[in-house]
């Protein structure tokens, strides 16, 4: 039988499209284009399906007891009066559920609900399972809960001081229970430099704390399957650890154990551990043998909270008059909420992070994370790092102040390149000044900086940021990210990858490579992800690690499916395995300019491949490297990255001195992303990242106020008091694409999903020193805060008059 028989397809004689001349000679044909999104069309068309979305035929609905002190001992809790309630099928509490958890092992300090003692209003006391929601409502005011209120603590400077009154017990004999973690480490002699420094600058800075605000809250859904199966949907980031979880906990096979992520509808980071909703939907599943659903109220979700924590920092920054520096001294202070959370991280990140793109002789921090009665804080988008990138970046400003420079070329001046960190992490690509020459550029720099008029001003800041972690959350030796690719002879390509699509666009960027690899249109690529029994073992959306990992995971796949189909095809026409090229739908033999004589549709070349080799089929896998990747120091693994992004932003502001009121009117973005594998998906990136710095810096705040037995309770906690821009408020973002090829990444690219966002803050606070002459080191601006700025200025100008 001839192989075009196996296939027959009549556009195999036509003559070849007249672009398929073109992709004889070109280089890539996917990767680099402005491709639509594979999932675009279902989310602009409302056909999405989220977790709320499911439902199953006699599902059950929970609603979870939350606390409403502080901090207390459970004497005891009684749900007779629920469970005599009709429609209550199932009331659960700590004691059904006694192992605790964590998303870093190493800190397992939660219980899926609270076993002997609360730490925070809104921590969760028990889990009712009902036939609606009003009924499971009505049941959470029948259940009876006696508490023994303890002291508690909303500053973490007060906390500090009253070790006697541990919101967790130490875990070891003489800590202070109200100290998760410190961390104290020092690069090079930073006293002695700053000794010699010509330039010293100090200042005190505060980070206020914010919230995700996603647009979907957590939602969960559990069901024993009719194989005796427990399966969890989820809108989560992370379903292999939460697979894992859940089976710890509840002391199960994590064999038996499924967990499905919907598409999730936002998620920024609040959605990166395991939460309470899951371990309750799962337990009450298997108690009551019916599906259970639990969604999260909007209160709910900011209590639960895990965003930004609030940072208390003083730097001490010593330059060389020539512009070097010298030496940087830092400390932090971390208000960690009631749980641990991944605060071991954030404390390490709060100071491994800053030591790019800056060539820094020396450096010290001490970062300190401190336990509170209030909402626990976690990893929000640009974990750890935006914080201290605040304080950072303005005090760099007062250096180039201090020293007649401009603060771009004062930037330049310090760019530490590729090579080592002064912490001794290794960056291979660093296209930062390239980021600095783009803004600069773009914004008109050098005619705006110092040169408009009162009230108007101009600032810049720079960043940099991981590409994923190099060590998994739990050591082990395996890949961190796995995909497989099946290629079926109608042309078909299936890829079945785990990582976590929460619109960063991890789905599509999986079929642009398979795109670009086996040479078929993206409508013949079909993309699964996301569920622990159908895709290999990913861990999950977090620390920007898809692209880099999974995306070369999926590119080994693809590359050894191509290999074979090439081969195939070029053994049948008697060429050289390298002159045949996939691209376009067609397989043709790159060295024909006119692809008139050999050339074929890509089902039929799968189809000679297939009848060679076999069913076609491949697994790709992805682990970090690490050799020569961090110093060999405790603590230096944690920070370390297989690629550094880097960015630069310049802030355009206009600020009313009458009402304090800033107005920020532009924001240019230069983002070294390695290789934009879609641009449109890059500069959407861009664009989502500075309008999160942009709103964290003028508009949100994570503020608690005391209630009436002195408990900290959300000063708002709904989508109508927490302040975010709408498009209405936004200024103008303008992405910059800077690529600079990164040796580690697919096609060499780098993350660009958290980078962009860091340099808003300083930059707009940059902008407004420009605007009014006056340095504001705590967040957010306010009209409020820099009214009263203002106003102090003036009095301290009058007082120095008068003297």
């Amino acid at each position: 039988m001839r192989s075009e028989d196996l296939f027959p397809l009549q556009e195999a004689t036509a003559d070849p499209p007249e672009a398929l001349r073109g992709l004889a000679t070109d280089g890539r044909r996917v990767i680099g284009g402005r491709n639509r999104r594979t999932d675009g069309f279902r989310k602009s068309s409302g056909k999405e399906v989220y977790t709320d979305d499911i439902t199953f035929p006699g599902m059950l609905h929970g609603k979870i007891l939350r606390s409403t002190v502080p901090h207390a001992k459970i004497r005891s809790i009684d749900p007779a009066r629920a469970l005599e309630l009709p429609g209550v099928y199932d009331v659960i509490t700590g004691r059904d559920m006694p192992t605790p958890y964590g998303i870093i092992p190493w800190t397992p300090d939660e219980h899926a609900l609270a076993l002997e003692r609360v730490r925070f209003v809104g921590d969760a006391v028990a889990c009712v399972a009902a036939v609606d929601e009003e009924t499971a409502l009505a049941a959470l005011d029948l259940i009876d809960v006696v508490y023994e209120p303890l002291p508690h603590y909303l500053d973490p400077e007060e906390a500090l001081a009253h070790p006697e009154h541990p919101i967790h017990e130490p875990r070891r004999p003489g800590q202070n229970g109200n100290i998760l973690k410190r961390v104290q480490l020092e690069f090079g002699p930073v006293d002695e430099r700053m000794r010699e420094a010509d330039v010293v600058v100090e200042g005190e800075y505060l980070f206020h704390g914010t919230t995700h605000a996603p647009i979907e809250p957590h939602c969960a859904i559990g069901r024993m399957n009719q194989n005796g199966l427990l399966e969890v949907w989820s809108a989560t980031q992370v379903p292999h650890y939460l697979q894992r979880e859940i089976a710890r906990v509840l002391g199960l096979d994590v064999a038996k154990v499924r967990v499905v992520q919907p598409a999730v509808g936002g998620a920024f980071g609040g959605k990166s551990e395991p939460f309470d909703l899951e371990f309750c939907v799962a337990l009450l599943a298997i108690r009551t043998g019916r599906p259970v659903k639990i969604l999260y109220t909007r209160e709910e979700v900011f209590y639960s909270h895990r965003g930004r924590h609030p940072m208390r920092m003083k730097y001490r920054v010593g330059a060389s008059q020539d512009g070097r520096i010298l030496a940087v001294d830092a400390t932090t202070l971390l208000d960690g909420g009631a749980y641990a959370s991944f605060g071991l991280v954030t404390t390490y990140y709060s100071g491994q992070l800053l030591t790019a793109p800056y060539e820094i002789e020396s450096y010290r921090f001490d970062s300190t994370r401190v336990y509170t009665n209030k909402a626990p804080c976690g990893p929000k988008r640009g974990h750890g790092s935006v914080q201290p990138r605040f304080a950072f970046e303005i005090s760099l400003d007062k250096v180039a102040e201090r020293l007649k420079m401009d603060p771009i070329e004062f930037r330049r001046r310090v760019f530490m390149g590729t090579g080592r960190t002064v912490n001794e992490f290794r960056v291979q690509s660093n296209g930062f000044l390239e980021c600095l020459d783009a803004v600069e550029k773009a914004s008109d720099w050098k005619i705006k900086h110092r040169r408009m008029e009162y009230g108007r001003g101009i600032g810049v800041a720079g960043s940099c940021y991981i590409s994923g972690t190099n060590y998994p959350i739990y050591p082990n030796p395996m890949p961190q990210a796995a995909v497989q690719v099946q290629v079926e002879r109608s042309g078909r390509v299936t890829v079945l990858h785990g990582a976590s699509e929460i619109g960063q666009g991890s789905d599509s960027t999986m079929a642009y490579i398979a795109c670009e690899e086996l040479g078929v249109p993206l409508d013949y690529v079909r993309v699964f992800s996301a569920d622990t029994d159908l895709v290999p073992v990913d861990l999950g959306a977090y620390s920007s690690r898809e692209t880099v990992m999974v995306g070369n995971a999926c590119l080994m796949a693809c590359r050894e499916l191509g290999n074979k189909v090439r081969t195939s095809v070029a053994r049948l026409w008697d060429v050289e395995p390298s002159r045949v090229r996939l691209a376009g739908g067609w397989a043709f033999d790159g060295q024909d300019p006119s692809c008139a004589e050999r050339r074929l549709p890509i089902p039929q070349a799968f189809q000679w491949a297939e009848a060679e080799h076999g069913t076609l089929g491949a697994v790709g896998h992805y682990n970090t490297p690490k050799e020569g990747v961090h110093g060999e120091y405790r603590g230096g693994t944690i920070g370390a990255s297989p690629a550094y992004s880097f960015t630069a932003h310049v802030a355009e502001v206009e600020v009313d001195p009458d009402t304090g009121f800033v107005d920020v009117k532009t924001i240019w973005v230069a983002h070294d992303c390695g290789r934009a594998l879609n641009p449109v998906l890059v500069e959407g990136q861009i664009e989502g990242s500075a309008y999160m710095g942009y709103a964290e810096a003028i508009f949100e705040e994570q503020a608690f106020k005391r209630g009436e037995h002195g408990e900290a309770l959300h000063d708002g906690p709904s989508l109508l008091d927490y302040r975010i821009p709408t498009s209405l408020d936004c200024p103008e973002f303008v992405p910059l694409i800077v690529e600079s090829d990164d040796p580690e990444g697919p096609y060499g690219a780098k993350e660009a999903g958290e980078g962009p966002l860091h340099p808003s803050l300083p930059a707009i606070a940059n902008a407004i020193h420009d605007a009014i002459g006056i340095r504001l080191d705590s967040l957010p601006f306010t009209p409020q805060r820099v009214w009263r700025a203002l106003r102090a200025a003036e009095a301290a100008k009058r007082s120095q008059e008068v003297a």
